[in-house]
């Protein structure tokens, strides 16, 4: 008893004062690095990832999985056949070529949603049926070598129609952007037309490559309707391969696939286009275990020159926030490695394509004649068809997000609210399929807990010591604890994690520096006698911790798995330290802060209370929505949306997580991330679940007339009361 006596009178000595600048706090190993802890810590994020790119294996990924990943989700609607489309006094017949006739057509997919472009017709008996789908910057016309712009060689629809193919040509989403803005409410970006469709998509579980396959799929049902029998096929170049090789991946009625200019490992997907970005692809599937399920039906690749991406449309006045991607195309011996890692065979070509397609069809090729008909005149610009795509599939999106709120509902519907025990019963399910499906799991931390720190701040109220906690190997969590110098030996005190917002630093929620925004909250509250520890989270240095995000997602993880996981070793050594009551741990954080108060306290019990400042909002609405000025659509964070989120969980949802520990809000009515009408609004269901579970005086909110900044009233209230600190 002695011995442990003094030894906490050696830790009060010590943490209290008399150290010199730079040492350890007692118990724990010097730090020494030097340099940007916060940059190298991103960088070490950075590493961990690229190993797992390295070595992932592609373990090959079921239909179902697929078709979820990719948003092909929704039910197509029903249709005979499509329809001719032609100006009054015009004619729907756009072209006449050698052997067959080109009519411009449009048939419907989705509900609100039609695919358009030209049906090449022979005129004899078709001997096969293809969907021919060009680069994403190609129109159907230039396909059918109606308009320059194409290779001979790849013009796909015109050489299958002259070897006597029925060929539907569909428009793909182009890489423009001039569609990807609302002149109504003054909002404009440089996103390409696939981004712009993408951000609103993937929270919403949808993506544009899902609603491109689906227009193929509905193209084949109307295929495989049609008599008399004859084989289906798909051809495609760049994007349009991209979504020949999904589309025949899903669809077993695709009996001969044709792929050109995509085919490649996809290990370096999170540098390419941001709408190419799909949620926990490389879990299940690279180019070969695509080309596996195409399996055993036809696949042949052809390793022509991709399109040449060098990213998005240049920025100009009131045109910015594009996600930066660039595709390029790889050496040979990358897409022969990929083909020989399908296992299946596929036919790989340099050059031939089409006549290779059409062999696998049983059909001979004939030779295509130079396609010398220009387009009808009085036919539309292709621009304007290209408006309507984007608008519908804009607004097929935009009525998701309408109904989203129900499909939460239902999500939730499995959870009992009718008591607090039966709440707490049936609740995890949630909070596993956030931490799971959402977020990304990460395993436990694997380091061994070996804090090293060093005395950075000696105030009259505390002192102040950098921290390195490791957590994965060359991950680790860094931030400044602050140690009230009124210490009693034997006393534990409650801890305020204070966490900082986009770009910060733990250094701004102490110094004057941050006082604009923070307030020094971090140094208040530690005068007030708290324990405070300020983490450092990875959201910082702009698009080097976004590609944190591009790199994870395809492996099913995301910037937020690695905070979690920085936060479960941070609560493991505030607990271990002798000072800190480990029942009263609460977190405090502003802006992505904020963002941080309603995703990671909610998956970790060992944070007793949490109060999300400057960020609490209709979430799903903020991140979609066309109409709202302050909407991410229009902004450069392109790591905002998190895939399905929308028919899973808005704040409300991660709030209830919270049930039954205390959750609070604050809000500066001048705050320009949202407005006060959709703070209330979603904040109104956290009260009344609160209330329902007779918990109701553990949640608050707090307006106050101010911007985005830390108010430090109610809160430090609320604060006191739920850690109980006088």
């Amino acid at each position: 008893m002695l011995s442990r006596r003094l030894l906490m009178s050696g830790w009060w000595l010590a943490v209290c004062g008399g150290l010199l600048t730079g040492q350890p706090l007692p118990g724990t190993q010097p730090l020494v690095m030097d340099g940007d802890l916060a940059a190298q810590m991103v960088e070490g994020i950075h590493r961990y990832l690229d190993r797992e790119l390295a070595r992932n294996g592609n373990r090959p990924g079921g239909l179902f999985h697929l078709r979820r990943i990719i948003g092909a989700v929704d039910a197509r609607v029903d249709f005979e056949a499509p329809a001719l489309v032609a100006r009054l006094g015009g004619t729907a017949q756009v072209a006449e070529g050698h052997g067959y006739r080109v009519y411009a057509v449009r048939w419907p997919v989705l509900e609100g949603v039609e695919a358009e472009g030209l049906l090449l017709e022979p005129k004899g008996t078709p001997v096969a049926r293809v969907v021919a789908l060009g680069d994403a910057d190609w129109t159907p016309e230039m396909l059918a070598g109606l308009a320059p712009g194409a290779p001979a060689e790849l013009q796909f629809a015109r050489q299958l129609a002259a070897s006597g193919c029925l060929v539907l040509a569909p428009v793909l989403i182009d890489r423009s952007d001039t569609f990807s803005a609302n002149p109504r409410i003054g909002r404009f970006t440089n996103q390409p037309h696939r981004e712009f469709i993408y951000r609103m998509a993937y929270e919403m579980g949808r993506h544009i490559i899902g609603y491109e396959v689906q227009k193929v799929m509905a193209a084949v049902d109307w295929f495989a309707r049609s008599q008399p029998r004859r084989p289906i096929g798909v051809a495609g170049y760049g994007e349009g391969g991209l979504v020949a090789l999904h589309s025949a991946a899903l669809d077993a009625r695709i009996e001969a696939t044709l792929v050109s200019g995509y085919f490649r490992s996809r290990r370096g997907v999170w540098e390419e286009p941001i709408y190419r970005n799909v949620w926990g692809l490389l879990k299940g599937f690279g180019d070969a275990e695509l080309a596996r399920l195409v399996a055993p039906r036809g696949l042949v690749i052809e390793a022509s020159r991709h399109p040449e991406v060098a990213g998005p449309p240049p920025e100009r006045e009131r045109r910015r926030g594009a996600a930066p991607g660039l595709i390029t195309t790889p050496e040979f011996a990358e897409v022969r490695a990929e083909c020989a890692r399908a296992g299946t065979k596929p036919v790989l070509v340099e050059n031939g394509g089409a006549r290779e397609l059409l062999r696998v069809l049983g059909v001979t090729m004939r030779t295509a004649a130079p396609q010398a008909t220009p387009p009808a005149p009085g036919k539309e610009p292709p621009v304007q068809r290209m408006q309507r795509q984007v608008e519908q599939l804009v607004d097929h999106t935009q009525r998701l997000v309408r109904a989203s709120e129900a499909a939460r509902r239902e999500f939730w519907a499995q959870v009992d609210a009718t008591s607090l025990d039966r709440w707490r019963q049936t609740v995890e399910p949630c909070r596993r399929r956030l931490w799971e499906e959402v977020i990304g799991r990460l395993p436990d931390p694997s380091e061994p807990l070996a804090a090293r720190t060093r005395r950075a701040y000696d105030e009259a109220a505390w002192t102040g010591y950098e921290v390195v906690l490791p957590v994965w190997p060359e991950v680790y969590a860094y931030g400044i604890l602050l140690v009230p110098k009124d210490l009693k030996p034997g006393e534990r005190r409650p801890v305020v994690v204070c966490q900082h917002g986009l770009e910060g630093r733990p250094q701004d929620t102490i110094e004057a520096k941050g006082e604009k925004a923070y307030a020094r909250f971090a140094a208040r509250l530690a005068e007030a006698g708290y324990v405070v520890y300020s983490p450092q989270n990875p959201y910082i240095g702009r698009d080097r911790f976004r590609q944190i995000q591009r790199k994870a997602n395809p492996l099913e993880l995301s910037l937020f798995s690695f905070i979690v996981g920085q936060h479960q070793r941070t609560l493991e050594w505030l607990a271990s330290l002798p000072f800190v009551d480990a029942q009263r741990i609460g977190f405090y954080g502003l802006s992505y802060g904020g963002k941080t108060a309603v995703r990671v306290p909610p998956l970790l019990p060992g944070y007793a209370l949490s109060i999300c400042s400057a960020d609490f909002n209709e979430w799903i609405r903020k991140n979609t929505s066309v109409d709202e000025p302050f909407s991410y659509m229009y902004t450069g964070e392109y790591e905002m949306p998190e895939f399905n989120l929308g028919n899973t969980f808005n704040y409300a949802e991660l709030a209830a997580l919270m049930v039954p520990r205390p959750f609070m809000v604050e809000r500066g009515h001048r705050d320009g991330v949202g407005i006060d009408e959709w703070v209330a609004y979603e904040y109104a269901k956290v009260r009344r679940l609160y209330t329902f579970l007779g918990v109701g005086e553990r949640t608050t909110i707090e307006f106050f007339n101010g911007p985005h900044r830390i108010h430090g009233v109610g809160t430090f209230e609320f604060l006191r009361r739920w850690l109980e600190w006088r």
